[in-house]
């Protein structure tokens, strides 16, 4: 387990981690979101001690990161995948992380098989590609056996099969009782991926709640309708105190009401539907409600261009379509671990 007590980080004037008291808890997969900027990088490292808070505390297991005796058998994190020796083979990287912290070799060939690099086990990563990088993270995160998993961005650069294959590890690691905390931009991805959510704006804790909770706290939720008697279905909910809303396609939209309820109502006053239909938002739609007012980095399109940039002018930090897709990079007959 992790628990932040009243976790601050100043620097100089600027406030990036605001008292931040949450639980990561075993058995789950916790998503961390918040918009660029809202602190999330910040309050990983102070988790694994490379930055020290201005206030407050975070515990691994009921220890500070610096009092873990061989820390990578506790916790495992991908925070940054290029923080790799480039001279050294991917087998090197993992022996020098193993040999610091009481870990026996044959576990670094377990997880150059699990994440799909045995193949390439005797090279160097700087010829990786984005993808086959991350993997490399993934491994070094998994090295230990930790109880505790920690990834920041874990399918940046993943081809589907790949971003398929870490979703499922996940829930996997969680399934087996460990703590398994994922930040990410990608709010699909998470959707499938995460049970709980803690989510931070402007480095202030915003929501600590369930997935469903949170989509059904953040986002409107409504039935609807489509039918060839409108008249009569708005006089069958107008005795029922329902009032439909027209939209332009023709449909109606009614709020207060399931659609279980709806369709009897209709088949009691015999009016005809053709689409009934429970709308929800979705994940990203709930997120950007909630935190819409604490996003400090705004993108802006301007005519002749075919994108934009956030207000720093820096590029998207989940690398987005700009990455090189690890496939080209691997070729046929590669082995990957699923």
């Amino acid at each position: 387990m992790i628990e932040l007590h009243g976790l601050t980080k100043r620097y100089g004037e600027k406030t990036a981690v605001d008292d931040l008291t949450f639980r990561v808890r075993p058995g789950v997969v916790t998503g961390f979101l918040g918009p660029n900027g809202a602190g999330k990088s910040t309050t990983m490292r102070m988790m694994l001690g490379l930055d020290n808070p201005t206030g407050g505390d975070v515990r691994i297991d009921g220890k500070r990161y610096d009092q873990l005796h061989e820390p990578l058998n506790y916790i495992g994190a991908l925070l940054e995948a290029k923080a790799v020796h480039g001279g050294r083979t991917a087998y090197n990287h993992l022996l020098c992380m193993a040999q610091s912290n009481g870990i026996p070799r044959r576990r670094i060939d377990e997880v150059l098989d699990l994440v799909g690099l045995t193949g390439v086990a005797k090279k160097r990563p700087k010829g990786f590609s984005l993808g086959m990088g991350q993997r490399l993270g993934i491994a070094a995160a998994l090295l230990g056996d930790p109880k505790i998993l920690m990834f920041d961005e874990p399918v940046n650069g993943l081809d589907p099969e790949g971003i398929h294959w870490i979703r499922n590890l996940m829930k996997q690691l969680a399934d087996e009782g460990r703590t398994v905390f994922v930040s990410s931009h990608l709010m699909s991805e998470m959707a499938l991926t995460a049970d709980h959510l803690v989510v931070i704006g402007q480095g202030k804790l915003m929501a600590d709640t369930s997935m469903a909770d949170f989509i059904a706290e953040n986002s409107r939720t409504y039935v609807r309708i489509r039918t060839p008697q409108p008249e009569a279905l708005r006089d069958a909910l107008g005795g029922e105190g329902l009032t439909p809303t027209p939209v332009a396609d023709g449909s109606l939209e009614v709020e207060g009401a399931d659609a279980a309820r709806i369709g009897e109502l209709a088949a009691r006053r015999q009016v005809v539907l053709h689409e009934l239909s429970p709308q929800r938002a979705s994940l990203e739609e709930a997120f950007m409600r909630l935190t819409a007012e604490s996003v400090e980095y705004h993108a802006h399109t301007t005519s002749g261009t075919s994108g934009a940039a956030d207000a720093s002018g820096a590029a998207p930090p989940d690398g987005g379509e700009a990455a090189g897709s690890e496939a080209g990079a691997w070729g046929s007959g590669w082995k990957k671990g699923d």
